[in-house]
């Protein structure tokens, strides 16, 4: 029997096909397996686009076995999209890779991740800066993640390491490839702590164009990104744009006017993004979300507590991070047919649907006894997770994945603000 992973890694190779054309596809057919499978009138009948069909049509696998084959030599690890150990912050973004390659140990539900971000070119006081967060953050309960480039993100992955913490790499090659050369050093420890990750299969050098595209992995990974230095059209900015739209928390480090490796972290601050000048300024915005886990450290980390429970920030301007953003590619499937509405919405024998009470009675069955406290909790209202967790009593380590799994049933949607309502 093949490894199913197989027509996973096939899948991803059809040109013409972006990440949300994929799962579109995926989920149409049920797997990859079945894409695979299917002959020309199926997917004629799929809606599927002539070009795409062409594409669809070389069954092929002999370029997918290769990458399987490197996989095994390079000690890489896949995970696709609907493994349960799929990192869920990541699973519910519409442009989520189907398929990821690491190595490592991939990051849990247990502890919050933050995305350590700034300039490849920082001066000394930025790097100890850098280092300093990543330490703060490792020791305070979080995780970080970097995009392993050289300069802040190298920074903070090392703080991290040597704060105790783990660290999620996340690249813009292969995860065999060592980019930098001079992080090598950091290259070889990060697995046994953490991961490296990616998702371009082992051999894929180092482009320009895969690092911005990158850098929205890094941002849906993260509970939320914290820029400590970036000039005003630095790539750190591209992912705070990402942030800012995925819905996740934005940081940034203040610096002088006249520093121009400030200006961008200036520009953030004048935009909304929460000011930050220590790790825990970072992670005490999640110690209700992650209780037991994040915890403040006092000694040499130079953290001060916060004057508002909010950091002072207003309401952050996505809209104005987002101009200027190159725009992601276009990658839908023309003509699919509409889904048939859920077992429990079809008419009744008299051409009638059941009443919304019946209907709310079904959805609720179908649940498990604490998705249904967590429905229950919801039926008055939207609610923050903290209030959320307050009113059913979940613990948060267990309450965050089965809103996962919510989300993914479409019993539940999140709102901006880590507010959750019935969907």
């Amino acid at each position: 029997m093949e490894n199913q992973d197989l027509y996973w890694i096939w899948l991803t190779q059809r040109k013409g096909l972006g990440a949300k054309g994929q799962r579109s596809l995926a989920e149409d057919f049920g797997s990859p397996a079945e894409i695979w499978a299917a002959d020309e009138q199926a997917l004629l009948r799929a809606g599927v686009t002539p070009a795409l069909r062409r594409t669809l049509l070389d069954k092929d696998l002999r370029a997918a076995r290769a990458v399987l084959e490197r996989c095994e030599q390079t000690e890489v690890r896949t995970v696709v999209l609907t493994d349960a150990v799929y990192p869920s912050r990541l699973r519910l973004q519409e442009d989520a890779p189907i398929l990821l390659y690491y190595k490592g140990t991939l990051p849990g539900e247990e502890r919050p991740i933050v995305g350590l971000v700034g300039a490849r070119q920082a001066d000394e006081a930025g790097l100890r800066l850098a280092r300093r967060f990543g330490a703060e953050i490792a020791a305070c309960g979080g995780t970080v993640c970097t995009g392993m480039a050289k300069g802040v993100d190298a920074a903070a992955a090392w703080g991290a390491l040597e704060g105790g913490g783990s660290v999620v790499g996340v690249l813009g090659c292969g995860p065999d490839i060592v980019y930098p050369r001079e992080n090598a050093e950091l290259f070889a420890r990060v697995p046994a702590r953490g991961c490296l990750l990616s998702e371009y299969p082992p051999g894929t050098p180092p482009d320009a164009r895969r690092f911005p595209v990158r850098n929205r992995l890094i941002s849906a990974l993260s509970d939320g990104v914290a820029v400590i230095r970036a000039a005003e059209r630095s790539g750190s900015l591209i992912t705070a744009r990402w942030a800012a739209e995925q819905g996740r928390d934005v940081f940034a480090v203040p610096g002088a006017p006249d520093d121009p490796l400030s200006r961008g972290c200036n520009a953030l601050l004048r935009n909304g993004a929460f000011a930050a000048e220590s790790g825990w300024d970072v992670l005490e915005r999640y110690r209700f979300r992650y209780p037991g886990t994040v915890r403040r450290q006092n000694e040499g980390t130079g953290n001060r507590e916060q004057a508002t429970g909010d950091g002072g920030r207003g309401s952050f301007d996505s809209a104005s991070l987002r101009s200027g953003r190159q725009n992601r590619n276009a990658d839908t499937v023309g003509g699919g047919a509409l889904d048939a509405p859920p077992e429990h919405e079809q008419p009744r024998g008299d051409g009638a649907l059941p009443s919304a009470p019946a209907r709310a009675e079904i959805e609720l069955s179908a649940l498990t006894p604490i998705q249904r406290r967590i429905a229950e909790a919801l039926r008055d209202g939207p609610l923050q997770l903290d209030a959320l967790i307050d009113r059913t009593g979940i613990a948060a380590s267990l309450i965050l994945p089965q809103l996962t799994l919510l989300q993914i049933k479409k019993r539940v949607a999140q709102r901006p603000g880590k507010i959750y309502e019935l969907s």
